[in-house]
Protein backbone atom coordinates (compact mmCIF):
# COMPACT_ATOMS: atom_id res chain seq x y z
CA UNK A 1 0.00 0.00 0.00
CA UNK A 2 1.63 3.16 -0.71
CA UNK A 3 2.19 6.05 2.15
CA UNK A 4 1.71 9.57 1.61
CA UNK A 5 3.52 11.38 4.23
CA UNK A 6 4.74 15.47 3.79
CA UNK A 7 7.30 17.58 2.52
CA UNK A 8 8.91 19.35 5.03
CA UNK A 9 11.90 21.03 4.85
CA UNK A 10 12.57 20.48 0.97
CA UNK A 11 12.18 16.71 1.49
CA UNK A 12 9.27 14.06 1.79
CA UNK A 13 9.25 12.93 5.04
CA UNK A 14 7.18 9.86 7.03
CA UNK A 15 4.19 11.39 9.08
CA UNK A 16 5.05 9.98 12.54
CA UNK A 17 1.52 10.79 14.56
CA UNK A 18 -0.05 7.16 13.61
CA UNK A 19 -2.75 8.33 12.29
CA UNK A 20 -3.82 7.86 8.34
CA UNK A 21 -6.44 8.14 6.30
CA UNK A 22 -7.81 6.25 2.94
CA UNK A 23 -7.09 7.73 -0.48
CA UNK A 24 -9.58 6.17 -2.74
CA UNK A 25 -9.81 5.59 -6.41
CA UNK A 26 -13.22 6.92 -7.10
CA UNK A 27 -13.64 5.05 -10.13
CA UNK A 28 -13.29 1.38 -8.61
CA UNK A 29 -14.10 1.84 -4.71
CA UNK A 30 -10.59 0.72 -3.57
CA UNK A 31 -8.47 2.56 -1.36
CA UNK A 32 -5.03 2.95 -3.42
CA UNK A 33 -3.06 4.99 -1.02
CA UNK A 34 -2.61 5.74 2.78
CA UNK A 35 -2.31 9.34 3.74
CA UNK A 36 -0.71 10.51 7.07
CA UNK A 37 -2.62 13.11 8.94
CA UNK A 38 0.02 15.26 10.75
CA UNK A 39 -0.12 16.19 14.54
CA UNK A 40 0.96 19.58 16.28
CA UNK A 41 4.13 18.71 16.51
CA UNK A 42 4.37 18.01 12.77
CA UNK A 43 2.65 21.25 11.92
CA UNK A 44 5.04 22.87 14.38
CA UNK A 45 8.27 21.20 12.77
CA UNK A 46 6.86 22.58 9.29
CA UNK A 47 6.40 26.37 10.23
CA UNK A 48 10.02 25.84 11.96
CA UNK A 49 11.45 24.95 9.00
CA UNK A 50 9.30 28.09 7.47
CA UNK A 51 10.64 30.71 9.96
CA UNK A 52 14.38 30.08 9.83
CA UNK A 53 14.35 30.04 5.32
CA UNK A 54 11.90 32.68 5.39
CA UNK A 55 14.18 36.25 5.97
CA UNK A 56 17.00 35.31 3.88
CA UNK A 57 13.87 34.88 0.97
CA UNK A 58 12.74 37.98 1.54
CA UNK A 59 16.16 39.55 1.26
CA UNK A 60 16.22 38.10 -2.18
CA UNK A 61 15.61 40.64 -4.72
CA UNK A 62 12.06 39.96 -6.72
CA UNK A 63 13.77 39.75 -9.83
CA UNK A 64 15.70 36.49 -8.38
CA UNK A 65 12.06 35.59 -6.50
CA UNK A 66 10.32 35.83 -10.26
CA UNK A 67 13.12 33.76 -11.82
CA UNK A 68 12.15 30.86 -9.79
CA UNK A 69 8.31 31.16 -11.00
CA UNK A 70 9.65 31.31 -14.68
CA UNK A 71 11.26 28.13 -14.20
CA UNK A 72 8.50 26.66 -12.23
CA UNK A 73 6.18 27.37 -15.23
CA UNK A 74 8.53 25.77 -17.76
CA UNK A 75 8.36 22.39 -15.03
CA UNK A 76 4.80 22.53 -15.16
CA UNK A 77 4.43 22.37 -19.05
CA UNK A 78 7.27 19.71 -19.08
CA UNK A 79 5.06 17.39 -16.38
CA UNK A 80 1.97 18.27 -17.70
CA UNK A 81 0.53 14.78 -18.82
CA UNK A 82 2.21 13.16 -15.51
CA UNK A 83 0.73 15.91 -12.70
CA UNK A 84 -2.75 15.54 -14.77
CA UNK A 85 -2.98 11.90 -14.08
CA UNK A 86 -1.47 12.24 -11.10
CA UNK A 87 -4.50 14.31 -10.19
CA UNK A 88 -7.04 12.41 -11.81
CA UNK A 89 -6.11 8.98 -10.13
CA UNK A 90 -7.30 10.62 -6.94
CA UNK A 91 -9.82 12.92 -7.84
CA UNK A 92 -11.77 11.00 -10.36
CA UNK A 93 -12.46 13.80 -13.14
CA UNK A 94 -10.79 13.14 -16.58
CA UNK A 95 -7.28 13.96 -17.27
CA UNK A 96 -8.31 16.61 -20.10
CA UNK A 97 -10.09 18.08 -17.13
CA UNK A 98 -7.06 17.52 -14.92
CA UNK A 99 -5.05 19.64 -17.17
CA UNK A 100 -7.06 22.97 -17.05
CA UNK A 101 -6.59 22.97 -13.16
CA UNK A 102 -2.92 22.85 -13.41
CA UNK A 103 -3.08 25.41 -16.57
CA UNK A 104 -5.00 27.67 -14.40
CA UNK A 105 -2.70 27.50 -11.60
CA UNK A 106 0.27 27.99 -13.83
CA UNK A 107 -1.59 31.39 -15.22
CA UNK A 108 -1.27 32.51 -11.32
CA UNK A 109 2.31 31.48 -11.48
CA UNK A 110 3.00 33.16 -14.70
CA UNK A 111 1.09 36.52 -13.40
CA UNK A 112 3.26 36.33 -10.30
CA UNK A 113 6.36 36.25 -12.30
CA UNK A 114 5.65 40.19 -12.59
CA UNK A 115 6.45 40.66 -9.03
CA UNK A 116 9.28 43.29 -8.99
CA UNK A 117 6.52 45.76 -10.95
CA UNK A 118 3.29 44.11 -8.59
CA UNK A 119 5.05 44.71 -5.09
CA UNK A 120 6.73 48.45 -5.93
CA UNK A 121 5.59 50.79 -3.76
CA UNK A 122 5.17 54.26 -4.04
CA UNK A 123 6.94 57.43 -3.35
CA UNK A 124 5.43 61.44 -3.36
CA UNK A 125 8.35 63.64 -3.22
CA UNK A 126 7.76 67.31 -1.36
CA UNK A 127 5.05 66.03 0.18
CA UNK A 128 5.59 68.61 3.09
CA UNK A 129 8.63 70.74 3.81
CA UNK A 130 11.80 69.07 2.74
CA UNK A 131 9.49 66.08 3.66
CA UNK A 132 8.97 63.24 1.04
CA UNK A 133 6.53 59.97 1.63
CA UNK A 134 7.00 56.33 0.83
CA UNK A 135 5.58 53.32 1.23
CA UNK A 136 7.07 49.59 1.01
CA UNK A 137 5.44 46.43 0.63
CA UNK A 138 7.11 43.84 2.71
CA UNK A 139 6.20 40.07 3.36
CA UNK A 140 3.53 38.80 6.05
CA UNK A 141 6.49 36.00 6.85
CA UNK A 142 4.67 32.92 6.92
CA UNK A 143 1.57 31.96 5.04
CA UNK A 144 -0.77 29.12 5.21
CA UNK A 145 -3.35 27.88 2.74
CA UNK A 146 -6.13 25.06 3.50
CA UNK A 147 -7.59 24.23 0.04
CA UNK A 148 -10.10 21.69 -1.04
CA UNK A 149 -10.38 18.00 -3.09
CA UNK A 150 -11.94 20.05 -6.05
CA UNK A 151 -8.89 21.46 -7.57
CA UNK A 152 -5.79 19.96 -6.00
CA UNK A 153 -3.42 22.09 -8.27
CA UNK A 154 -5.13 25.49 -8.80
CA UNK A 155 -6.28 26.10 -5.68
CA UNK A 156 -2.67 26.11 -3.81
CA UNK A 157 -0.62 27.70 -6.65
CA UNK A 158 -2.96 30.07 -6.70
CA UNK A 159 -2.23 30.64 -3.10
CA UNK A 160 1.31 30.24 -2.65
CA UNK A 161 2.37 31.40 -5.71
CA UNK A 162 1.16 35.15 -5.04
CA UNK A 163 2.46 34.61 -1.16
CA UNK A 164 5.82 33.21 -1.66
CA UNK A 165 6.50 35.37 -4.68
CA UNK A 166 6.26 38.54 -2.21
CA UNK A 167 8.61 36.92 0.12
CA UNK A 168 6.77 34.67 2.56
CA UNK A 169 7.45 31.08 3.48
CA UNK A 170 4.11 28.96 3.01
CA UNK A 171 2.38 25.91 4.85
CA UNK A 172 -0.19 24.12 2.83
CA UNK A 173 -3.07 21.96 4.12
CA UNK A 174 -4.15 20.17 1.18
CA UNK A 175 -7.16 17.89 1.05
CA UNK A 176 -6.63 14.38 2.48
CA UNK A 177 -8.91 13.06 -0.64
CA UNK A 178 -6.33 14.02 -3.29
CA UNK A 179 -2.99 14.91 -1.36
CA UNK A 180 -0.25 13.76 -4.19
CA UNK A 181 -0.47 16.59 -6.83
CA UNK A 182 0.40 19.04 -3.78
CA UNK A 183 3.73 17.31 -3.08
CA UNK A 184 4.86 16.77 -6.64
CA UNK A 185 4.33 20.71 -7.05
CA UNK A 186 6.56 21.19 -4.01
CA UNK A 187 9.22 18.93 -5.28
CA UNK A 188 8.64 20.93 -8.74
CA UNK A 189 9.67 24.18 -6.59
CA UNK A 190 12.81 22.98 -5.61
CA UNK A 191 13.43 21.44 -8.54
CA UNK A 192 13.12 25.36 -9.74
CA UNK A 193 15.26 27.05 -7.61
CA UNK A 194 13.15 27.31 -4.42
CA UNK A 195 15.30 27.02 -1.28
CA UNK A 196 14.15 24.35 0.87
CA UNK A 197 11.84 25.61 3.86
CA UNK A 198 10.25 27.92 1.57
CA UNK A 199 6.98 25.75 0.65
CA UNK A 200 6.01 23.31 3.30
CA UNK A 201 2.91 20.64 2.49
CA UNK A 202 1.15 19.04 5.60
CA UNK A 203 -1.06 16.84 4.78
CA UNK A 204 -3.93 16.70 8.16
CA UNK A 205 -7.33 16.77 9.17
CA UNK A 206 -8.84 19.16 11.69
CA UNK A 207 -6.24 18.63 14.00
CA UNK A 208 -3.58 20.52 11.21
CA UNK A 209 -6.18 22.74 10.44
CA UNK A 210 -6.46 24.33 14.31
CA UNK A 211 -2.77 24.06 14.38
CA UNK A 212 -2.71 26.36 11.50
CA UNK A 213 -5.26 28.46 12.83
CA UNK A 214 -3.19 29.10 16.53
CA UNK A 215 0.12 29.32 15.90
CA UNK A 216 1.69 32.17 16.55
CA UNK A 217 4.23 32.19 14.13
CA UNK A 218 1.76 32.30 10.97
CA UNK A 219 0.44 35.83 9.96
CA UNK A 220 -2.17 34.90 6.92
CA UNK A 221 -4.25 32.21 6.08
CA UNK A 222 -6.36 31.20 2.66
CA UNK A 223 -8.97 28.83 2.66
CA UNK A 224 -11.48 27.07 0.21
CA UNK A 225 -14.25 24.82 1.13
CA UNK A 226 -17.58 24.96 2.37
CA UNK A 227 -19.20 28.29 4.02
CA UNK A 228 -19.98 26.52 7.64
CA UNK A 229 -15.91 25.70 7.57
CA UNK A 230 -15.06 29.08 6.02
CA UNK A 231 -16.67 31.30 8.44
CA UNK A 232 -14.95 28.70 11.29
CA UNK A 233 -11.60 29.69 9.79
CA UNK A 234 -12.11 33.34 9.11
CA UNK A 235 -13.36 33.64 12.64
CA UNK A 236 -10.32 31.46 14.81
CA UNK A 237 -7.78 32.93 12.42
CA UNK A 238 -9.23 36.69 13.40
CA UNK A 239 -9.28 35.48 17.20
CA UNK A 240 -5.57 34.87 16.99
CA UNK A 241 -4.74 37.77 15.43
CA UNK A 242 -4.36 36.61 11.44
CA UNK A 243 -5.17 37.96 8.63
CA UNK A 244 -7.37 35.92 6.84
CA UNK A 245 -9.09 35.37 3.31
CA UNK A 246 -12.05 32.19 3.10
CA UNK A 247 -13.94 31.28 0.22
CA UNK A 248 -17.22 29.31 0.73
CA UNK A 249 -20.09 27.87 -0.55
CA UNK A 250 -21.76 28.75 -4.06
CA UNK A 251 -25.44 28.25 -6.02
CA UNK A 252 -24.35 29.47 -9.32
CA UNK A 253 -27.09 30.89 -11.78
CA UNK A 254 -27.23 30.98 -15.38
CA UNK A 255 -30.59 33.56 -16.85
CA UNK A 256 -31.51 32.37 -20.24
CA UNK A 257 -33.35 35.51 -21.76
CA UNK A 258 -35.99 34.88 -24.38
CA UNK A 259 -33.83 36.07 -27.19
CA UNK A 260 -30.36 34.23 -26.20
CA UNK A 261 -29.00 31.61 -28.73
CA UNK A 262 -30.48 28.64 -27.47
CA UNK A 263 -28.30 26.46 -28.30
CA UNK A 264 -25.53 28.18 -27.20
CA UNK A 265 -26.62 28.53 -23.35
CA UNK A 266 -27.50 24.49 -23.61
CA UNK A 267 -24.06 23.81 -24.78
CA UNK A 268 -22.78 26.18 -21.75
CA UNK A 269 -24.87 24.37 -19.39
CA UNK A 270 -23.65 21.34 -19.98
CA UNK A 271 -20.42 22.11 -19.74
CA UNK A 272 -20.62 24.02 -16.44
CA UNK A 273 -23.40 22.37 -15.10
CA UNK A 274 -21.87 18.39 -15.81
CA UNK A 275 -17.90 18.84 -16.17
CA UNK A 276 -16.50 17.86 -13.66
CA UNK A 277 -19.54 15.76 -12.58
CA UNK A 278 -20.69 19.24 -11.05
CA UNK A 279 -17.62 19.32 -8.18
CA UNK A 280 -17.12 23.09 -8.87
CA UNK A 281 -17.40 26.01 -7.05
CA UNK A 282 -18.09 27.85 -9.94
CA UNK A 283 -20.46 25.20 -11.23
CA UNK A 284 -23.16 26.29 -12.54
CA UNK A 285 -26.48 24.29 -10.67
CA UNK A 286 -29.66 26.30 -11.61
CA UNK A 287 -30.75 27.50 -15.14
CA UNK A 288 -33.19 30.11 -15.32
CA UNK A 289 -35.54 30.73 -18.52
CA UNK A 290 -37.47 33.49 -18.57
CA UNK A 291 -40.86 32.94 -19.49
CA UNK A 292 -42.81 29.71 -20.24
CA UNK A 293 -41.58 29.42 -23.53
CA UNK A 294 -37.83 29.77 -23.51
CA UNK A 295 -38.40 27.08 -20.55
CA UNK A 296 -39.75 24.56 -22.29
CA UNK A 297 -37.24 24.99 -25.35
CA UNK A 298 -34.01 24.74 -22.94
CA UNK A 299 -35.51 21.45 -21.52
CA UNK A 300 -36.30 19.82 -24.44
CA UNK A 301 -32.76 20.39 -26.08
CA UNK A 302 -31.37 19.77 -22.05
CA UNK A 303 -32.52 16.20 -22.36
CA UNK A 304 -31.51 14.31 -25.30
CA UNK A 305 -27.79 15.84 -24.18
CA UNK A 306 -27.80 14.78 -20.59
CA UNK A 307 -28.94 11.32 -21.93
CA UNK A 308 -26.50 10.78 -24.06
CA UNK A 309 -23.48 12.21 -21.22
CA UNK A 310 -20.87 9.94 -21.40
CA UNK A 311 -19.50 9.04 -17.90
CA UNK A 312 -16.28 7.27 -17.75
CA UNK A 313 -13.14 6.61 -15.27
CA UNK A 314 -10.50 9.14 -16.30
CA UNK A 315 -8.71 6.30 -18.05
CA UNK A 316 -11.31 6.86 -20.67
CA UNK A 317 -10.35 9.91 -23.18
CA UNK A 318 -13.23 9.89 -24.42
CA UNK A 319 -15.41 10.50 -21.13
CA UNK A 320 -17.34 13.63 -20.69
CA UNK A 321 -16.89 13.59 -16.89
CA UNK A 322 -15.92 10.87 -13.82
CA UNK A 323 -17.19 9.84 -10.93
CA UNK A 324 -17.65 11.84 -7.96
CA UNK A 325 -14.52 11.91 -4.98
CA UNK A 326 -15.84 9.73 -2.33
CA UNK A 327 -18.83 7.00 -1.15
CA UNK A 328 -19.98 10.27 1.24
CA UNK A 329 -20.01 12.57 -1.64
CA UNK A 330 -22.42 10.09 -3.84
CA UNK A 331 -24.73 9.31 -0.76
CA UNK A 332 -24.85 12.68 -0.31
CA UNK A 333 -26.17 13.53 -3.57
CA UNK A 334 -27.87 10.71 -3.97
CA UNK A 335 -30.26 12.10 -0.94
CA UNK A 336 -30.56 15.58 -2.09
CA UNK A 337 -31.83 13.82 -5.33
CA UNK A 338 -34.50 11.84 -3.18
CA UNK A 339 -34.87 15.08 -1.33
CA UNK A 340 -36.03 17.49 -4.46
CA UNK A 341 -38.60 14.51 -5.24
CA UNK A 342 -39.91 14.49 -2.59
CA UNK A 343 -40.79 18.13 -2.48
CA UNK A 344 -42.04 17.93 -5.83
CA UNK A 345 -39.62 18.69 -8.03
CA UNK A 346 -39.93 16.72 -11.70
CA UNK A 347 -37.00 14.74 -12.04
CA UNK A 348 -36.98 15.33 -16.20
CA UNK A 349 -33.34 13.14 -16.82
CA UNK A 350 -32.68 10.86 -13.50
CA UNK A 351 -28.92 9.75 -13.02
CA UNK A 352 -29.73 7.76 -9.96
CA UNK A 353 -29.32 4.07 -10.77
CA UNK A 354 -26.17 4.44 -13.49
CA UNK A 355 -23.92 2.02 -13.13
CA UNK A 356 -20.44 1.23 -15.30
CA UNK A 357 -19.46 -1.93 -16.35
CA UNK A 358 -16.58 -3.59 -14.93
CA UNK A 359 -16.95 0.08 -12.77
CA UNK A 360 -19.91 -1.10 -10.15
CA UNK A 361 -18.48 0.13 -7.28
CA UNK A 362 -17.46 3.67 -8.33
CA UNK A 363 -18.78 6.43 -7.41
CA UNK A 364 -20.71 7.11 -10.42
CA UNK A 365 -23.74 9.31 -10.38
CA UNK A 366 -25.71 10.04 -14.10
CA UNK A 367 -26.54 13.56 -15.06
CA UNK A 368 -29.87 14.58 -13.17
CA UNK A 369 -32.40 17.83 -14.58
CA UNK A 370 -34.96 19.25 -12.40
CA UNK A 371 -37.61 20.55 -13.75
CA UNK A 372 -39.90 22.88 -11.82
CA UNK A 373 -38.01 23.55 -8.72
CA UNK A 374 -38.96 26.61 -6.79
CA UNK A 375 -36.45 28.63 -4.12
CA UNK A 376 -38.14 26.94 -0.96
CA UNK A 377 -36.79 23.09 -2.01
CA UNK A 378 -33.55 21.88 -0.01
CA UNK A 379 -32.10 21.26 -3.62
CA UNK A 380 -32.43 24.90 -4.86
CA UNK A 381 -30.92 26.44 -1.21
CA UNK A 382 -28.16 24.03 -1.06
CA UNK A 383 -25.09 23.74 -2.58
CA UNK A 384 -25.28 20.08 -4.29
CA UNK A 385 -21.76 19.92 -5.71
CA UNK A 386 -22.74 17.14 -8.07
CA UNK A 387 -24.29 16.22 -11.79
CA UNK A 388 -27.32 18.14 -10.97
CA UNK A 389 -29.09 20.67 -12.88
CA UNK A 390 -32.66 22.82 -11.30
CA UNK A 391 -34.70 24.44 -13.43
CA UNK A 392 -36.27 27.33 -12.07
CA UNK A 393 -38.82 28.97 -14.56
CA UNK A 394 -39.41 32.77 -14.24
CA UNK A 395 -42.18 34.79 -15.68
CA UNK A 396 -39.37 37.89 -16.39
CA UNK A 397 -36.34 39.41 -16.11
CA UNK A 398 -37.22 41.12 -12.70
CA UNK A 399 -38.20 37.76 -11.27
CA UNK A 400 -35.11 36.21 -12.81
CA UNK A 401 -33.07 38.85 -11.51
CA UNK A 402 -34.17 38.19 -8.19
CA UNK A 403 -33.56 34.69 -7.77
CA UNK A 404 -29.36 34.93 -7.31
CA UNK A 405 -29.86 38.10 -5.27
CA UNK A 406 -32.30 36.50 -2.76
CA UNK A 407 -30.01 33.71 -2.27
CA UNK A 408 -27.45 33.52 0.72
CA UNK A 409 -24.78 32.85 -1.70
CA UNK A 410 -23.19 35.10 -3.76
CA UNK A 411 -20.05 33.62 -5.63
CA UNK A 412 -20.71 33.16 -9.62
CA UNK A 413 -23.69 34.51 -12.35
CA UNK A 414 -24.73 34.42 -16.00
CA UNK A 415 -26.80 35.49 -18.30
CA UNK A 416 -27.48 34.82 -21.88
CA UNK A 417 -28.75 37.21 -24.33
CA UNK A 418 -28.37 39.15 -26.90
CA UNK A 419 -30.10 42.12 -25.30
CA UNK A 420 -26.92 44.84 -24.41
CA UNK A 421 -29.19 46.97 -22.21
CA UNK A 422 -30.03 43.68 -20.39
CA UNK A 423 -27.00 42.22 -19.68
CA UNK A 424 -25.71 45.53 -18.92
CA UNK A 425 -28.65 46.50 -15.88
CA UNK A 426 -28.30 42.92 -14.99
CA UNK A 427 -23.86 43.22 -14.39
CA UNK A 428 -24.81 46.42 -12.47
CA UNK A 429 -27.68 45.90 -10.04
CA UNK A 430 -27.02 42.13 -9.14
CA UNK A 431 -25.33 41.58 -5.99
CA UNK A 432 -22.67 38.36 -6.73
CA UNK A 433 -19.24 38.51 -7.22
CA UNK A 434 -18.08 36.99 -10.66
CA UNK A 435 -20.54 37.77 -13.41
CA UNK A 436 -20.55 36.23 -16.85
CA UNK A 437 -22.24 37.79 -20.31
CA UNK A 438 -23.03 34.92 -22.28
CA UNK A 439 -19.84 33.42 -20.40
CA UNK A 440 -21.63 30.31 -18.20
CA UNK A 441 -18.32 30.15 -15.48
CA UNK A 442 -16.62 33.56 -15.21
CA UNK A 443 -13.60 32.46 -13.49
CA UNK A 444 -11.31 35.65 -13.93
CA UNK A 445 -7.94 35.54 -15.28
CA UNK A 446 -4.83 35.02 -13.28
CA UNK A 447 -4.46 39.50 -13.11
CA UNK A 448 -7.91 39.90 -12.05
CA UNK A 449 -9.20 38.76 -8.49
CA UNK A 450 -11.19 35.80 -7.93
CA UNK A 451 -13.71 36.31 -5.08
CA UNK A 452 -17.78 35.98 -4.14
CA UNK A 453 -19.87 38.45 -2.32
CA UNK A 454 -22.22 37.32 0.67
CA UNK A 455 -22.11 34.09 1.96
CA UNK A 456 -19.50 32.88 -0.59
CA UNK A 457 -16.60 34.92 0.68
CA UNK A 458 -15.18 35.59 4.11
CA UNK A 459 -12.57 38.77 3.91
CA UNK A 460 -11.89 42.49 2.00
CA UNK A 461 -9.04 40.89 -0.46
CA UNK A 462 -9.83 38.52 -3.02
CA UNK A 463 -7.48 35.55 -4.63
CA UNK A 464 -4.79 36.01 -7.56
CA UNK A 465 -4.33 39.53 -8.95
CA UNK A 466 -3.60 42.57 -7.47
CA UNK A 467 -5.74 41.30 -4.17
CA UNK A 468 -3.27 38.63 -3.72
CA UNK A 469 -0.18 40.89 -3.22
CA UNK A 470 -2.03 43.11 -1.22
CA UNK A 471 -3.15 40.30 0.85
CA UNK A 472 0.05 38.55 1.03
CA UNK A 473 1.86 41.59 2.06
CA UNK A 474 1.65 44.40 4.69
CA UNK A 475 2.32 47.90 3.57
CA UNK A 476 4.17 50.15 5.28
CA UNK A 477 4.48 53.72 4.79
CA UNK A 478 7.82 56.04 5.59
CA UNK A 479 7.56 59.96 6.04
CA UNK A 480 11.19 61.45 5.82
CA UNK A 481 12.49 64.68 6.54
CA UNK A 482 16.70 65.78 6.48
CA UNK A 483 17.98 68.30 8.37
CA UNK A 484 17.56 71.40 5.87
CA UNK A 485 18.24 74.37 7.96
CA UNK A 486 14.28 74.54 9.14
CA UNK A 487 14.33 76.25 12.46
CA UNK A 488 11.00 76.89 14.78
CA UNK A 489 9.99 76.33 17.98
CA UNK A 490 7.76 72.82 19.28
CA UNK A 491 4.27 72.60 17.79
CA UNK A 492 1.64 71.40 20.15
CA UNK A 493 -1.23 71.28 17.05
CA UNK A 494 -2.28 67.88 14.85
CA UNK A 495 0.84 68.66 11.66
CA UNK A 496 -1.26 69.47 8.54
CA UNK A 497 -0.03 70.80 5.47
CA UNK A 498 -1.71 73.96 5.23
Amino acid sequence: MREIGHFIGGKKVAGTSGRTSDVFNPATGEVQAKVALASVEELRAAVANAKAAQPKWAATNPQRRARVFFKFVDLLNQHMDELATLLSSEHGKTVEDSKGDVIRGLEVCEFVCGIPHLAKGEFTEGAGPAIDMYSLRQPVGIGAGITPFNFPGMIPMWMFAPAIACGNAFILKPSERDPSLPIRLAELMIEAGLPAGILNVVNGDKTAVDAILTDPDIGAVSFVGSTPIARYVYGTAAMNGKRAQCFGGAKNHMIIMPDADMDQAVNALMGAGYGSAGERCMAVSVAVPVGEETANRLVEKLVPKIESLRIGPYTDDKADMGPVVTKDAYNRIQGLINKGIEEGAKLVVDGRDFKLQGYENGYFVGGCLFDNVTPEMEIYKTEIFGPVLSVVRAHNYEEALSLPMKHEYGNGVAIFTRDGDAARDFASRVNIGMIGINVPIPVPLAYHSFGGWKASSFGDLNQHGTDSIKFWTRTKTITARWPSGIKGDAEFVMPTMK
